[in-house]
């Protein structure tokens, strides 16, 4: 069988941080992709604001680059569990994957979770160690990790037998010896490792037409953008074809714009042919899966499998009472134009409604994909509130089932007692526990998902910071009976609406930690801060000082106050209870009961009571 020995399809999967970004980079730089005038920004794949500043890829990226006459299409996939979506439908558009390790840390939870997607699709790994310059770098042992990983994964001789390059993205160097001396200011050995060892597409541009959706874009021109690649035959600009949908049923339509990729550009085509990736323009329902092909040779390919959501929450309008003073989007019809929008593009993402046309049932894939929604709203100007996520319970052969997660735990030795306590709480079993000999323990655990809802503080609390924690979905299994969730402590609530006073603060601050700064607007309801008991308090936090003629004794004493605790996003998620909201908009980051008015909270906490003993 003939194959295009100028073509390579490779995807980059990495765990996390283990630099698969940076070393994306170093190979547009090296590859001559870009003229000597043109400036390759520093992670220049990571195109969206929340990717640059978190470090981390959220949306799979395709690029292409041009060695020694052969194009390598690489696309870069996101390293978090939470959009391992995007990383299976990429793996169908490849023939081999650039396995990313960092030299120090090894093959991690995602790693595992990436590698058994590539494994499971039959594609070759090409290994880069990364990060050979780390202090305690540890190459040899690392690969080592990978072949185990790989064995367990159930990979087969041709698997076992990959290239390793050894490499430090953020210098530009590499080898293929581990030692760091031999390290060389070029990337040349990953190159050829790619040439050399993943194969070229197979070549049947005389067979009918096969491309398949496997991303989505979209373009306030051009509509929503299918991107994917071409299996077999040539497609053309102006070609009347078909395109088959999930259900199997079809329709005609025309192609009247096609982009090929090179470097960082999206390139207008007129032609692409079999092992091409390229994206196609003008089919504005468009959706991933999707097959096109010739009106008279209807040929379906394998839908790609789509991730389900494992977690909930519920976004509701902004009806608290400083609704509007700060977004520009606040109605109904605004929010959900914004959110079918969104699912236009994120397949992993549902959007459902509810009796109310201000409520919507929101699921994605887990906490960070979530918020991170979130957040591109209120970036966008838009005010909303949102609900405590939670898992979708699903039934499976009668028994009521929940996802449960991988959770992979790296902590200083004296941590190890209190870290197995509390996820022993959350329902967590430790699977293994290793000692690295360094100080450190490392344990592995299978924990239902919620249990992990809200547990990043308590976990950084309890290792001082020094605690790693990295978990993927693993599987639906059984509820964990006994296990309820929720956080431990009560919170603080304002009994006024004003400004908050250094004087009110100063009175209460040893009831509890507070989450606001002397002079913010609060409101009746609004949760000001955690209590240090498991019972809500309602708090005045407006109390001015009493002013008087008479001079104080205790004057020109100097009064020292706590520091409030701001809370970030994915804090303020954490920490909500089921009878809470998280207020939204561009400015703030509000706290708030769902009633707010202290005597109807008693009312319904008395009525639910009562309702519960009554079905008992």
């Amino acid at each position: 069988m003939s194959v295009k020995n100028n073509i390579r399809n490779i995807a980059i999967i990495a765990h996390v941080d283990h630099g698969k970004t940076t070393l994306v980079d170093e190979l547009l730089k090296q590859s001559g992709t870009f003229k000597a005038h043109e400036q390759v920004a520093e992670r220049a794949m990571d195109s969206n604001d929340i990717e640059k500043e978190r470090g981390i890829t959220i949306l799979a990226k395709n690029t292409a680059v041009d060695y020694e006459g052969t194009r390598i299409n690489i696309l870069d996939t996101p390293g978090h569990a939470d959009f391992g979506g995007e990383v299976e439908r990429i793996l169908k558009m490849v023939d081999g994957v650039l396995l990313v390790v960092d030299a120090f840390e090894g093959c991690m939870p995602q790693t595992r979770f990436v590698l058994k997607k590539a494994m499971e699709q039959k594609l070759r790994p090409v290994v880069v160690v990364n990060k050979i310059d780390r202090p305690a770098a540890r190459p040899q042992e690392v690969v080592d990790e990978v072949v185990d990983l790989l064995i367990d994964l159930g990979a087969d001789e041709d698997q076992l037998d990959f290239p390793v390059v050894y490499a430090s993205a953020l210098n530009g160097t590499s080898s293929n010896e581990p030692d760091l001396d031999k390290q060389a200011p070029t990337m040349i050995p990953v190159f050829t490792s790619i040439i050399d060892h993943v194969p070229a597409p197979v070549a049947n541009d005389d067979e009918p037409l096969q491309f398949q959706v496997t991303m989505l874009d979209y373009n306030e021109y051009l509509g929503r953008i299918g991107v994917g690649r071409v299996f077999r035959g040539k497609v053309r600009r102006g070609d009347s074809v078909a395109i088959i949908k999930r259900d199997g049923s079809h329709r005609n339509i025309r192609i009247s714009k096609m982009f090929g990729f090179l470097g960082l550009k999206r390139l207008e085509i007129e032609e692409a042919s079999a092992g091409e990736l390229i994206a196609i323009a003008g089919v504005d329902d468009i959706m991933v899966g999707e097959t096109i092909c010739p009106q008279d040779h209807l040929d379906q390919m394998t839908p790609v499998r789509i991730d389900e959501p494992t977690l909930q929450m519920t976004f509701v309008v902004n009806n608290s009472p400083f609704a509007g003073r700060e977004g520009t989007h606040v109605t109904s019809r605004k929010i959900e134009e914004r959110l079918l929008k969104q699912v236009e593009t994120d397949v992993s993402l549902r959007v459902e409604n509810t009796e109310s046309p201000d409520i919507w049932t929101v699921s994605g894939r887990g906490e960070l994909h979530l918020s991170i929604l979130i957040e591109n709203l209120r970036r966008e100007g838009f005010e909303l509130q949102v609900s405590k996520p939670e898992v979708i319970i699903r039934e499976v052969d009668g028994v009521s089932c929940e996802p449960y997660e991988m959770a992979q735990v790296d902590v200083p030795e004296e941590y190890t007692g209190t870290v197995m306590e509390s996820l022993g709480e959350r329902k967590g079993e430790l699977l293994t526990m290793v000692n690295k000999g360094d100080g450190q323990v490392r344990m592995d655990f299978l924990i239902p998902s919620r249990g992990l809802i809200g547990y990043t503080t308590e976990f950084m609390a309890q290792t001082k910071g020094y605690g790693i924690m990295n978990h993927s979905f693993d599987r639906y299994a059984a509820v964990a009976e006994g296990y309820t969730g929720g956080r431990r402590q009560g919170a603080l609530v304002s009994m006024e609406t004003g400004k908050v006073t250094q004087y009110a603060m100063i009175q209460v601050e040893d009831r509890g930690v507070l989450f606001v700064e002397p002079t913010t607007d609060i409101y009746e309801g609004m949760i000001v801060g955690e209590h240090n008991r498991d019972n809500d308090l309602t708090i005045n936090l407006t109390k001015a000082k009493q002013q008087t003629n008479i001079r104080s004794a205790t004057k020109e004493h100097t009064v020292t106050m706590k520091r409030p605790k701001i809370l970030s996003l994915e804090e303020a998620l954490e920490f909500l209870n089921e009878d809470e909201y998280c207020e939204i908009t561009p400015q703030s980051i509000r706290l708030r009961k769902k009633v707010l008015n202290k005597s109807m909270r008693e009312k319904e906490e008395k009525r639910k009571k009562l309702a519960l003993k009554q079905s008992e």
